[in-house]
Formats: structure tokens, C-alpha cells, sequence
């Protein structure tokens, strides 16, 4: 199976300006994010509608797509890269996390070939109650029953499994981004303002793939304090 990594990273944001130029622990953000999916040896093209996001990767061995500004989401921005590639695989690497882990990459894409979609989760009590934070529930075969930004499910006991935050890597078989892409969104979609919604919506399944690995991404000031934190950390680490 042909596989990529793609990073969809645009210059406007509403929560911090310029996310992916912001400066964390020495680097642009997004400059990680490449750099750590190099780190898994899969072939990376950054998704963009900017060039000043692409100077600061240019010099690296990915190739750089040029998107459409008025692309409502980072899928649809993954959907036109690959629209026209030779791939069956292809990780929607979200270009404001940071971390990379080539373990959880290969659990991805081996999800595919059983599963149409799969993604992360970690166990997470901290940010049970941050309607900011992605929760979600799993059926028995370990895809996701609803993802929800509310606290779910609610707790009448203890659990060793629960609370799960969803962590917003998707990996897709190619067919099923491009035709994902092209529905309607859903009812749930536009409440919870959560696009994943639209495929279980639509009756598809994602897998969920529990994690331990750490991951954090920036949205926010003190997101960006924490990140430039934890990745100096693990830059003494190496």
C-alpha cells in the first residue's frame, strides 16, 4: 500500500496569530511538526495557502501543495493534495501538533487495513471538563460510538479506561477522505462543531487506537508556554 503524511497548516487563525510560524523552543511550529513526521521515514507534503508557512520548510525533503484559501477545514485542505497523487493511505498530521511518534503512525496506517478511518486517544481525567478538549466513547470493537466537547461518558464509578481525549490525527483510506469531503455536513457536525461527527453520521467507523505517548496541541498562549516546555525537554532527553 502507497502511503503519506500529510500536513495541512494555514496562516489565519482565531485563537493565536500565526500558529504555525509561532516560535517554540527555538523552531516554528510548524517546522516540528514536519520534522517529526520525516522522523517516520513515510513521504510528507505540506498542505498550505501560504508561503511564508512553506520558506519555513522548504529547505526539507517534502513536497509543498499550494491550497485554495476559502478550504473550510484542514481534511478538506489533505483532500486536495492527495486528490491527484498515487496513494491509498494517507495521515491527516494536524500542523499545530508537535509531536510525533513513528509508533503511533504505524498503528495508524496498519489500522487501514481493516478499518476505513482510525485516529488517537489517550486516557486523560485533567481535561474532562474543557469543553475544548475532545472526549469520546468506543463500542466493544474499539471505534468510536460519538466523539463529544462534552464530558462523556458521565461516571456512576470508576473506570480504567475512561475518560478517553481524542487526539485529532486521522488516518483515511484515500477513497474515503475524498468522499468524506464531499458531503454535507451533518446536524451533529454543526452542533458539536466536530467534523468527525459527519462519518459516524454517515454510518462510517473510525477506530480508535489508545495511546500513551504524550501530545499537546497549541491553540492557545499558554499552549505554546507548555509545548516549548515539553519540547526542550525532550531535545535534553535525546
Amino acid at each position: 500500500m502507497k502511503k503519506v503524511i500529510v500536513v495541512p497548516a494555514r496562516l489565519s487563525s482565531t485563537r493565536l496569530k500565526e500558529k504555525p510560524l509561532k516560535v517554540l523552543a527555538g523552531k516554528p511550529l510548524i517546522r516540528w511538526v514536519i520534522e517529526g513526521c520525516l522522523r517516520t521515514g513515510e513521504k510528507v507534503i505540506l498542505a498550505t495557502d501560504s508561503e511564508r508557512i512553506a520558506s519555513a520548510v522548504e529547505d526539507l525533503p517534502i513536497k509543498i501543495v499550494y491550497t485554495p484559501t476559502d478550504l473550510p477545514s484542514g481534511s478538506d485542505r489533505v483532500a486536495y493534495a492527495i486528490r491527484d497523487e498515487d496513494v491509498d493511505y494517507v495521515i491527516n498530521y494536524q500542523g499545530d501538533e508537535p509531536f510525533v511518534y513513528p509508533e503511533d503512525v504505524n498503528r495508524l496506517f496498519s489500522a487501514l487495513e481493516d478499518f476505513p478511518v482510525a485516529t488517537l486517544a489517550m486516557r486523560d481525567r485533567e481535561f474532562y471538563n474543557d469543553p475544548a478538549s475532545v472526549k469520546v466513547v468506543l463500542a466493544k470493537d474499539g471505534t468510536a460510538l460519538y466523539f463529544s466537547r462534552s464530558p462523556i461518558p458521565f461516571f456512576s464509578g470508576s473506570s480504567e479506561v475512561y475518560p478517553l481525549k481524542h487526539i485529532g490525527i486521522y488516518a483515511f483510506r484515500k477513497e474515503v477522505l475524498l468522499e468524506f469531503t464531499s458531503w454535507e455536513r451533518g446536524e451533529l457536525e454543526k452542533l458539536e462543531s466536530l467534523e468527525q461527527l459527519r462519518l459516524l453520521e454517515r454510518g462510517v467507523k473510525i477506530k480508535v487506537l489508545l495511546t500513551q505517548n504524550y501530545y499537546h496541541g497549541v491553540d492557545t498562549e499558554e499552549d505554546a508556554k507548555l509545548v516549548s516546555e515539553m519540547l526542550l525537554k525532550t531535545l535534553t532527553n535525546r
